[in-house]
C-alpha cells in the first residue's frame, strides 16, 4: 500500500519532467516509499490530491512543479501530519532557492532523483504559513506593483517562460508606467500606518523578486512572524530605486521602505488592487486580511535549510 503520493505538473516550467517520473519513483523506493504518482490537471487539481493524501495519512507528499505548484499542494496539507517534499522543476523556483536546492532542467535531468535522494532520508519539520483572505501562502502574499505583474503573466505558455526574468522585469516597468500606487490603512498587531505606497508585501521568506533579491534577510521559517513590507511612491523611478536598493540591501535603513512584523493585519484601501500569493494571481479587493499559522505546515528540508529554523534543527 502506497505511503506517499508523487504529485507532477506536466506544464511546469521550461522541459516537460514526464520522462524523468520514473527515475523518481525508482529513487524513492529504494529508500523505503511506497509512491502512487498522480498528474496534476491544474491548481485546484493540484490542492485537491494533496488534500486527499493527507486524509489518507500519508507520510509524505512530493511534489515536481514550480512555485505556483508548490503553494497549491501546500494549501492541501495545512493541519495535516502529512509532510511536503518539493522537487523543483519549475521556472523560477524560488522556493527551492530559499533551500539552497537546485532544480530540473534537462541538462541537469539526475537533479530530479538528487533531490528526492536527499529528501526521502530527513524528518519532517514544522513551519508557518500565512492566510490572506483565508487563503493559504508560504512565501508571499502581495498587493500592488508586484501583484499587477503576475496578473499580466501568469498563466503562461511553456514557450514564454524562456523568456523568465526578462519578461518580469519588462511587464513590471510597463505596469509602473501606467500605475501610481494606492493610499493604504494598515493595521498589523498594535501597529497603525498610513500612506501612499506602490506595493505592500507580507513575506515569510528572504528571498524575493523571483529570488534575485533578499526582502527580508533575517527571516525564519518557524517563528510565527512574518514581515509586511510597505515601499513608498507613485512613479516608474520610485519602483527603480526600491529595486535597486532591494539588490544591494539599502532597503533595509532606506526611509521609503517599511517593514512590520506581524502576526495578524489587515489592509484597506480606497481603491481595488490586485492580489498575488505565492507568485499566483488571486482576484482583486479593497481589503486584505492576513494571519500567520505558527507550525501549520510540516515540510522536508534538506539538511543545509536548517539555518532558517530558529527551533529545532533538520
Amino acid at each position: 500500500m502506497a505511503d506517499t503520493l508523487l504529485i507532477y505538473n506536466p506544464a511546469a516550467g521550461r522541459f516537460s519532467v514526464r520522462p524523468f517520473i520514473s527515475g523518481v519513483i525508482r529513487t524513492l523506493n529504494d529508500h523505503n516509499w511506497r509512491v502512487e504518482v498522480a498528474e496534476s490537471l491544474n491548481g485546484r487539481h493540484t490542492t485537491h490530491l494533496a488534500r486527499m493524501a493527507a486524509r489518507e495519512n500519508f507520510r509524505a507528499v512530493f511534489v515536481i512543479g514550480g512555485d505556483g505548484t508548490v503553494g497549491q499542494a501546500a494549501s492541501g496539507l495545512i493541519g495535516s501530519e502529512t509532510a511536503l517534499g518539493v522537487l523543483p522543476a519549475g521556472t523560477a523556483n524560488v522556493w527551492a532557492m530559499e533551500l539552497g536546492m537546485r532544480a530540473f532542467t534537462w541538462p541537469r535531468w539526475r537533479l530530479l532523483r538528487e533531490n528526492a535522494r536527499i529528501l526521502a532520508e530527513v524528518k519532517p519539520c514544522a513551519i508557518d504559513v500565512g492566510l490572506c483572505n483565508d487563503q493559504p501562502f508560504i512565501m508571499w502574499a502581495g498587493i500592488g506593483l508586484d501583484a499587477l505583474t503576475v496578473k499580466k503573466l501568469e498563466p503562461r505558455k511553456r514557450f514564454e517562460k524562456y523568456l523568465g526574468i526578462p519578461e518580469y522585469f519588462a511587464t513590471t516597468v510597463w505596469n509602473a508606467t501606467l500605475w501610481h500606487g494606492m493610499n493604504l490603512s494598515v493595521s498589523a498587531d498594535d501597529k497603525h500606518v498610513e500612506g501612499h505606497y506602490l506595493l505592500a508585501v507580507a513575506s515569510n521568506i528572504r528571498h524575493y523578486i523571483g529570488g534575485m533579491a533578499e526582502i527580508s534577510p533575517e527571516a525564519y521559517l518557524d517563528d510565527g512572524l512574518m514581515d509586511l513590507w510597505l515601499l513608498s511612491g507613485s512613479t516608474l523611478a520610485d519602483a527603480f530605486r526600491h529595486f535597486f536598493d532591494m539588490q544591494s540591501g539599502r532597503h533595509l535603513t532606506s526611509d521609503q521602505a517599511r517593514c512590520i512584523p506581524f502576526r495578524k493585519a489587515n489592509i484597506e484601501s480606497s481603491t481595488p488592487f490586485s492580489i498575488q500569493i505565492d507568485g499566483e494571481p488571486l482576484l482583486g479587493a479593497q481589503q486584505i486580511s492576513l494571519r500567520v499559522i505558527q507550525g501549520g505546515l510540516k515540510v522536508l528540508l534538506p539538511p543545509q535549510a536548517g539555518y532558517l529554523l530558529r527551533g529545532e534543527k533538520v
